[in-house]
């Protein structure tokens, strides 16, 4: 977090960002939810937020959204399910990076809404999102269960939401000026 620029986004709850990190979350059983578009820090913060449970001595799981569906639906057994549903269960910390930025059935749907309910009110979920939650019918469209998902989600949780310009596209911005003034520099000087 030493990196992160605290001014580049239009609005960020620095606070709240700080609160986590301090990670009295954990000891509560709390979620913490970072909701932001692409490039604003989202998976960043929520790497520091697993690294700082490790270094206190918490286990701690970061994953993306689509490995672990991918990893829960490749299950061929009831059996194989179980023990997968168990492992993302076991950890203090689960981080689920990257809610939203793919479109999933309704059995990834049932299988993301297992993870949480086996974790609610114990054993808290870091998630990121891209998606405000009345958005989620685009990534988990037809789900019967995406209300219960997000009740239990955001019932004792922490919501951290982000706005602004992406950092990736700002850097992008900033290298592409510098590649022309390299390129006409070189041009008027030959």
């Amino acid at each position: 977090m030493a990196d992160f620029d605290w001014n580049w986004p239009k609005k960020i709850e620095r606070d709240a960002v700080e609160r986590v990190l301090s990670l009295g979350f954990l000891e509560r059983a709390e979620n913490v939810v970072l909701v932001a578009p692409q490039g604003l820090g989202k998976s960043m913060i929520a790497k520091n937020i697993a690294h700082a449970a490790v270094l206190a001595g918490h286990s701690a799981l970061f994953v993306s959204a689509s490995d672990l569906l991918l990893d829960l639906s490749k299950q061929d057994t009831a059996r194989g399910l179980e023990r997968r549903l168990q492992h993302y269960a076991r950890p203090q910390l689960l981080v689920c990076d990257e809610i939203g930025y793919l479109s999933y059935d309704n059995h990834a749907a049932d299988l993301l809404f297992q993870i949480v309910s086996r974790r609610y009110e114990r054993k808290p979920i870091v998630l990121t999102t891209n998606l405000a939650f009345s958005d989620w019918n685009v990534a988990l469209p037809n789900a019967a269960c995406a209300t219960a998902l997000i009740d239990r989600l955001t019932h004792h949780a922490e919501i951290i939401a982000i706005e602004g310009e992406s950092y990736r596209k700002r850097e992008a911005e900033i290298d592409q000026k510098a590649r022309r003034r390299d390129k006409n520099g070189k041009n008027g000087s030959g």
